[in-house]
C-alpha cells in the first residue's frame, strides 16, 4: 500500500482526533510557514502534527540553532514521525495543546498549528489560544490552517492584528496568521 493512501487511511480513522481526511497541501505547509524566523535560537511550537509533512517544512525553515516542539495527541503519529525525521531540533510531545505550558517554560517565536478547532468547545479552543499568545514574543506570529472560516473570531478575540488565506487550488484549506502585537 503507498504512503499516500496508507495516511489518508490513518486520517480518517482518526477524524474526530485528526480533524482531516488527508494530510494538509503542500501550498499551505509553505504558506503556514512563511512568518517563521530563520534567526538563531528561536523556539517554534507546533499543534497537530500528524505525519510530520509541516513538521519536515518547519525543520526545513528554521536554523540549525532553534528547536521544534511539536504536540500530538494520538500516540502512533507520534511513533511515526519518531521513526520517519531524524533531527536533534525535533521534540515530540504525546500531548494535547490545552498542555502547553506544562511543557514549555520559554518564549516561543512561532505557533504552527493544524488541529481541530471545531471539535473543541468554545472554552477549551479559547484556552489554547490565550495560551499560546501568553508565551509568544511580541510581533511572533500563531498560524493556524483549518477547514472553515468559522473560527477566525476566536482567534480575533485574543490577537491584535489577524489575517485569513485561502488555497486557490484548495478551497477550503484557510490560514489564519496572528501577530502578537504589544506596543510597550
Amino acid at each position: 500500500m503507498n504512503q499516500k493512501l496508507k495516511t489518508s487511511l490513518a486520517f480518517a480513522k482518526n477524524l474526530l482526533v485528526t480533524g482531516a481526511i488527508s494530510e494538509t497541501s503542500r501550498q499551505v505547509e509553505i504558506d503556514i510557514c512563511k512568518h517563521i524566523s530563520k534567526e538563531n535560537s528561536k523556539v517554534i511550537v507546533e499543534f497537530g502534527m500528524g505525519h510530520g509533512n509541516i513538521t519536515q517544512e518547519i525543520l526545513n525553515t528554521i536554523s540549525p540553532t532553534s528547536k521544534l516542539y511539536t504536540f500530538e495527541v494520538n500516540k502512533s503519529f507520534c511513533n511515526h514521525v519518531k521513526n520517519n525525521i531524524k533531527d536533534h531540533r525535533l521534540i515530540i510531545i504525546n500531548d494535547g495543546a490545552e498542555n502547553l505550558k506544562l511543557h514549555i517554560k520559554e518564549d516561543i517565536n512561532a505557533v504552527i498549528s493544524s488541529i481541530p478547532f471545531s471539535f473543541f468547545s468554545k472554552e477549551k479552543g479559547l484556552s489554547i489560544i490565550q495560551n499560546a499568545y501568553d508565551l509568544l514574543e511580541n510581533n511572533a506570529y500563531y498560524s493556524q490552517v483549518l477547514y472553515t472560516k468559522f473560527n477566525f473570531k476566536k482567534f480575533q478575540q485574543v490577537f491584535e492584528k489577524c489575517e485569513m488565506t485561502s488555497n486557490k487550488n484548495f478551497f477550503t484549506e484557510y490560514i489564519y496568521h496572528c501577530k502578537k502585537v504589544i506596543k510597550v
